[in-house]
């Protein structure tokens, strides 16, 4: 990255003149903070003990055997607090905020993990909270929602556009511009005008710097390759800032197909032949856009995966070719997210499913002395009502009926 937030031609800050003071000056907080070697103990202190970190390495013995191919093992960040690497990003800026004296956040969120996030620091913290989150997300993720208002979060249903994550975010602009003097914008992911992308992967790096210690530890040797699911992009850069500078470790980005690439239903920016370069949202990057820069109504299964951007510093690796991206279908996801349930027990979020979907299309294929680690970003249980729909499971629609009723009796 250079000075002005650019990784090759992708980032920058392409924002409106009233929010050039308030990024100046996070900027200037964050490079204090980060010049600050207390500032990262702290952090990882408060990481160690509030959030169940490190977060282990798990070796799925069973499902390495069903493929017969490489050993795989599991980045457990469903283990992390709140459920997700959410919280990785989300208490280092809730640090910065203390230091910048503000009093107030807000934050976006898609599948609600984010927005969960926040609200638990906010009410770590003692800061005031509101969270944007498209009506359709709001929907489909109802138990989130409720989780966030029970930590004293406000929860706006955003009604605007798509009514998803990408009209969420341009909602958490339009307050920030207004309330600037008190409030952060706790953005979730590396995504947005600079300097977030590179605050947001900064963090995250706390997963990478991880799981190469433990993957050396528990196998011996390095990866032959690296998993994680791409949405905005950053549980992708937390792992794999641990192997960057590995030529030999093969880095892969899991998109979401959604319907297909060869339909207009998906979300895949980097995987598909639909994604274009343009600046939106504050920063410049390869979206899902028509021809006039009029971006596209995007699709997932999973919610925290639908969204029309991608973060600059990814943009940055695909056009060098160290990252390789593809991409997983609904269908493909969901039967990644049966088998794990079965064979390892483990219930993962319907993001996290894609990057167990791309590796599992790949690992019939690998030599049976390979390691591959796949990133579990987050945990399964926020999609209950999308996996039980999916599944047609009766005896869920059955309960669901009776509740129903209940609460009209």
């Amino acid at each position: 990255m250079d000075k002005t937030g650019y990784y090759g031609s992708f980032g920058g800050a392409f924002i409106p003149e009233i929010l050039s003071t308030t990024l100046e000056q996070l900027q200037h907080g964050f490079q204090e903070a980060k010049e600050d070697p207390d500032f990262w103990s702290t952090y990882q202190g408060l990481m160690s003990t509030y959030s169940c970190r490190p977060t282990p390495l798990t070796y799925a013995e069973n499902v390495s055997r069903h493929f017969g191919g490489p050993h795989i093992y599991l980045k457990r960040e469903d283990l992390n607090h709140t459920g997700a690497h959410k919280l990785n990003n989300v208490m280092g800026q809730g640090l910065l905020v203390q230091r910048m004296g503000k009093t107030r956040v807000i934050a976006e969120t898609g599948a609600g993990q984010h927005g969960v996030a926040t609200a638990t620091m906010a009410a770590k913290f003692g800061y005031s909270c509101t969270i944007y989150m498209g009506e359709v997300d709001v929907a489909r993720q109802r138990p989130n929602v409720f989780w966030m208002e029970q930590l004293g979060a406000t929860v706006v249903p955003v009604r605007d556009g798509a009514r998803i994550l990408k009209d969420a975010i341009n909602e958490a602009l339009r307050d920030w511009s207004t309330n600037m003097d008190t409030t952060h914008y706790v953005l979730g992911t590396a995504c947005g005008p600079h300097p977030y992308p590179e605050m947001v992967s900064y963090f995250q790096s706390i997963v990478g710097t991880e799981v190469r210690e433990q993957i050396l530890r528990q196998s011996g040797q390095a990866p032959t390759r690296v998993y994680a699911c791409v949405g905005g992009g950053s549980n992708a850069l937390g792992i794999f800032s641990g192997f960057l500078n590995d030529a030999e470790v093969e880095l892969v980005g899991v998109e979401a197909g959604g319907e297909g690439l060869d339909t207009h239903k998906h979300a895949a920016r980097l995987a598909s032949e639909h994604g274009s370069v343009g600046v939106a949202q504050g920063y410049k990057t390869y979206f899902l856009q028509d021809d006039d820069g009029q971006m596209l109504e995007t699709h997932s299964v999973a919610a925290g995966l639908d969204y029309i951007g991608v973060s600059p510093i990814l943009s940055a690796y695909h056009e060098e070719g160290r990252i390789r991206f593809e991409a997983a279908t609904d269908e493909e996801v969901l039967e990644a997210t049966r088998l794990v349930m079965r064979k390892e027990g483990i219930i993962p979020a319907l993001e996290s499913a894609h990057a167990l979907a791309g590796a599992f299309r790949e690992a019939p294929e690998m030599n049976g002395d390979g390691v591959v680690i796949i990133n579990l970003s987050g945990r399964g249980d926020k999609d209950i009502f999308t996996i039980a729909d999916a599944l047609g499971d009766t005896a869920w629609k059955s309960f669901i009926t009776a509740k129903a009723e209940e609460y009209r009796a």
